[in-house]
């Protein structure tokens, strides 16, 4: 018997086509109105701190902002794309963790090579500005 998701069973019955639950995982609308949620307050709590200027300056707003980015991330890859340790038997994991391993090499490696390149680079007299122009 043919093992293809649109192929009858042994009784002439069609086979389910992939909407039955998967054990283990459950979505609901209270999951999904939860993660909503947290983004618009994740979202919410940053434009506030940026346009009340709230933090004392702009590098612990930068910081703040951050933490709220990853928070973010957080939740919506718990929430509405519902990875964690366990699914898909740890693979989930992993690959998150190697997409975190490459940000970070991507990440560092472009603040080092922008800040080789400013400490490096010939600085402008006023007459090289304007024959630019």
């Amino acid at each position: 018997m043919s093992q293809h998701p649109h192929s009858s069973d042994s009784n002439g019955h069609g086979a389910h086509h992939g909407h039955e639950a998967t054990p283990g995982i459950h979505f609901s609308l209270r999951g999904y109105l939860t993660g909503f949620f947290l983004s618009v307050v994740l979202t919410a709590i940053p434009f506030w701190l940026v346009m009340g200027k709230v933090l004392p300056s702009a590098t612990v707003t930068g910081v703040a902002l951050i933490a709220f980015a990853v928070v973010q991330i957080l939740v919506h890859m718990v929430y509405f794309l519902h990875l964690d340790a366990r699914s898909e038997g740890g693979w989930n994991l992993i690959s998150i963790l190697f997409t975190l391993i490459l940000l970070v090499i991507v990440l560092a490696g472009t603040l080092w090579v922008m800040h080789h390149m400013n400490t490096n680079m010939m600085p402008m007299t006023p007459h090289d500005a304007r024959m630019v122009d």
